[in-house]
């Protein structure tokens, strides 16, 4: 067992130095340091309690060219290329929000659980 788990080591380890360059590598840590720029706000409309308002903070210097959201009640996505979108749903409940925040070559995709009343 023990050579099993050593040579998977070796694999996974020679998978990773030869499947990624240093350019890779370097987009991978700029993705990771982007997700931390990027924000998902949420706010319940005035005039209905069951529409919410959706946006997308972000303090980096990247460019967003589209944000695809999903909204956790089985509704298909719907992909903007604005940084706010809103959605009504149709009963109440507990739902996990998600928005695929493209910048560059990098794709974010902060989540939040929001309660409908």
């Amino acid at each position: 067992m023990k050579n099993i788990k050593k040579i998977f080591t070796v694999v996974i380890i020679a998978f990773v130095v030869f499947s990624c360059s240093k350019h890779d590598e370097e987009e991978i840590v700029n993705c990771f340091g982007e997700s931390i720029l990027v924000e998902l706000k949420h706010s319940v409309d005035a005039g209905n309690p069951k529409k919410i308002n959706y946006s997308i903070q972000y303090s980096g210097s990247k460019t967003i060219s589209k944000v695809k959201w999903t909204f956790g009640d089985g509704s298909p996505a719907v992909t903007e290329t604005g940084l706010t979108t809103s959605h009504t749903y149709s009963a109440a409940g507990t739902f996990e929000v998600k928005a695929d925040v493209t910048l560059g070559s990098c794709t974010v995709s902060p989540k939040k659980n929001i309660t409908v009343n």
